[in-house]
């Protein structure tokens, strides 16, 4: 158990992204294309593992001190940073020669997920809105990623709302933190000096709505009616609209937003709108 604490294997989730260029792509039937998107996962999963651990070393003396960060197997002691350290390396080299053997853009795509995330771990989180910024465009990387290997050109639309869902995200996950520093007077993290209640709310509630609109616009241009053969796509905004007020509705009403991955696997709410949401988009392209 503590082992998949340090690997972090609920946010593999993460890397679902990569699929979503081949899907929207009406593609996903292809099994040779779903195959090098199944390595590129295991990749990118593995990656990001090493990713966390790296941090998790790195951080570990803070984490010791963390409100919740402290339960982790480093910070609580479960599991030595020696062996820490090999389960990183081992991790990254498997990530690294799946990469190497698929496409050497997409390993182009890992190194770059590795720097920015080797910057950040180091120097980059310390310094307010670029820490949700560079959090963001590791999901834009995945969606690049996942258009790589599936040999699909990306539509700028998924790479716009793709950044603006994550930075809404991250944007929430920080206001837990300032919530905590209010109540406890903790810092979870350097970065926070740089928020407050005021500045969080109001980011929240200009991207929430900027990401509605933008996915307005998206399902309503000339390129999209006419690649959907006229179908109503527009009709999916439901489901988007419900998803984000539904989150709004946790951050601001439950002040719960400190783990997105959590709400993803727990929240019920969620879960049938993003059920419902992708159940719309394989009907329209795949089934009628």
């Amino acid at each position: 158990m503590m082992f998949f604490k340090l690997i972090r294997i609920s946010h593999w989730s993460k890397n679902l992204f990569l699929f979503a260029p081949l899907f929207f792509s009406g593609q996903f039937t292809h099994i040779e294309k779903i195959s090098t998107l199944v390595l590129g996962f295991f990749s990118f999963c593995f990656i990001s593992s090493s990713v966390y651990i790296f941090n998790d070393i790195f951080d570990l003396n803070e984490d010791k001190h963390h409100l919740k960060k402290k339960s982790r197997p480093l910070a609580s002691g479960t599991i030595g940073v020696g062996r820490a350290a090999i389960i990183s390396f081992l991790f990254f080299s498997a990530g690294l020669i799946l990469a190497l053997s698929l496409q050497k853009w997409f390993l182009c795509i890992v190194g770059m997920y590795v720097l920015l995330n080797i910057a950040y771990t180091l120097k980059l989180k310390e310094i307010a809105l670029l820490d949700v910024c560079i959090i963001a465009l590791g999901f834009v990387l995945r969606i690049l990623a996942g258009g790589i290997l599936a040999e699909v050109i990306v539509s700028h639309w998924l790479v716009i709302m793709t950044f603006l869902l994550a930075l809404f995200l991250a944007f929430a996950k920080r206001r837990d933190d300032v919530i905590i520093l209010n109540n406890t007077g903790e810092k979870m993290r350097k970065s926070i000096h740089g928020y407050n209640l005021d500045f969080i709310n109001s980011a929240i509630s200009i991207l929430s709505a900027v990401l509605i609109v933008a996915y307005l616009l998206y399902t309503t241009t000339a390129e999209v009616t006419e690649r959907f053969a006229n179908k109503p796509v527009y009709v999916s905004a439901l489901f988007v609209i419900l998803g984000v007020l539904r989150y709004l509705q946790i951050t601001l009403v439950n002040s719960n937003s400190g783990s997105p991955t959590r709400i993803l696997f727990t929240d019920r709410f969620i879960q049938l709108v993003i059920a419902a949401w992708i159940l719309f988009f394989v009907s329209i392209i795949y089934l009628f």
